[in-house]
């Protein structure tokens, strides 16, 4: 077994090639990246003492894809994940990465006839749409209530059946169109695919930024004693989002790698569910007794673009094709962050 990480020296693509590469001794993992995310350098060392074999290359590139020769499964992770890109400059890096490395992705499975298993993301749900859900609010944060008018909204979430039509952000619309470029090539082609539409996944060895690993940036901050916002919706930190710890979904993707016939066509929501979910006001909490900091954080109410109030994942529909749930809670996800922090700290300053 040959498996492809692309963005393989990323978070999510290093956690993987490296638990896959544990768990499967005899698989041969190749991770791909063009290492230009900041601290990706960092995962060099760890892949190379798991023996996962790494490329310089970018999926901008089909001749650096195709260069990687023949692979029984691919791995797509690469991307440009935050939600802001391309809003005050050219987007042209964000579709280049998003939505042409994706083609060329496909284009080496095709002639390969790799399995593939696509990283997608929950932004491809509609932001106004998202925005007019029905909520509460209580103490500590926002909750979707039972009675919404849109197919696929309920107190637990958002399924897959959510409408579509709308504007998603630039970050949102490239992984979509990436997802429709999937299907057409099963059809067309009969390659088996997946698409896993991720929730926020957390963990070890994210460099969280405001826009993007919100929960590592928060647990950063506090061990680091930076300052800290709650950014719109009135500035009180009850904004809430679903949260997956990256060990988690490694168990589903394994999962998903071992049995390609069963997971064939499947598009599915993959997140930590209104279980594993919190608030900002929550997460500061969590991090001050963890990280033993108490940090001022401040009030900035004016709304970013493209930012919702609350997104759960409703995984209804994964939870009806396996046994698989997550098996790490919210305390646990930044439990581990901040001991990954205080092991890492003079990397982690250096690079920060």
């Amino acid at each position: 077994m040959r498996v492809l990480v692309t963005g393989g020296a990323g978070f999510i693509g290093a956690s993987l090639a490296l638990g896959l590469a544990s768990r499967h001794p005899g698989w041969q993992i190749v991770a791909l990246d063009n290492l230009s995310r900041r601290g990706s350098e960092l995962n060099l060392p760890r892949l190379r003492e798991a023996g996962v074999r790494f490329r310089h290359g970018d999926v901008r590139s089909i001749e650096d894809l195709l260069a990687v020769g023949e692979v029984d499964a691919l791995l797509e992770c690469s991307a440009e994940p935050s939600v802001l890109a391309g809003v005050d400059g050219s987007p042209d890096y964000l579709v280049q990465t998003n939505l042409v490395g994706a083609y060329n992705c496909l284009e080496l499975a095709r002639r390969t006839g790799a399995q593939f298993v696509f990283l997608s993301t929950s932004r491809v749900y509609p932001v106004a749409a998202l925005q007019e859900l029905r909520r509460e609010e209580d103490d500590t944060r926002l909750r979707l209530s039972d009675d919404q008018s849109l197919a696929g909204a309920s107190s637990r979430g958002v399924a897959e059946e959510f409408p579509l039509e709308g504007a998603r952000t630039l970050y949102g619309s490239t992984k979509l169109a990436a997802e429709l470029l999937i299907g057409e090539y099963a059809a067309t082609y009969g390659l088996r695919t997946v698409i896993d539409r991720c929730g926020v996944i957390a963990g070890p060895w994210q460099m969280g930024k405001v826009d993007q690993g919100v929960f590592t940036y928060w647990m950063l901050a506090h061990h680091f004693k930076r300052p800290l916002f709650y950014i719109g919706f009135g500035g009180g930190g009850k904004q809430v989002r679903d949260l997956l710890h990256v060990a988690d979904l490694l168990d589903l993707v394994d999962e998903q790698l071992s049995d390609p016939p069963r997971w064939a066509g499947a598009t599915v929501n993959v997140g930590g569910g209104l279980d594993c979910s919190l608030s900002l006001l929550e997460t500061t909490e969590l991090c001050r007794q963890i990280s033993g900091n108490d940090i001022d954080v401040r009030r900035a109410s004016e709304d970013r673009p493209g930012d919702v109030p609350i997104y759960i994942s409703d995984c209804t529909r994964l939870h009806g094709m396996t046994d698989w749930r997550p098996r790490r809670g919210a305390a646990d996800v930044l439990r581990d962050i901040h001991a990954w922090i205080v092991e890492h700290e003079s990397a982690l300053a250096a690079a920060l």
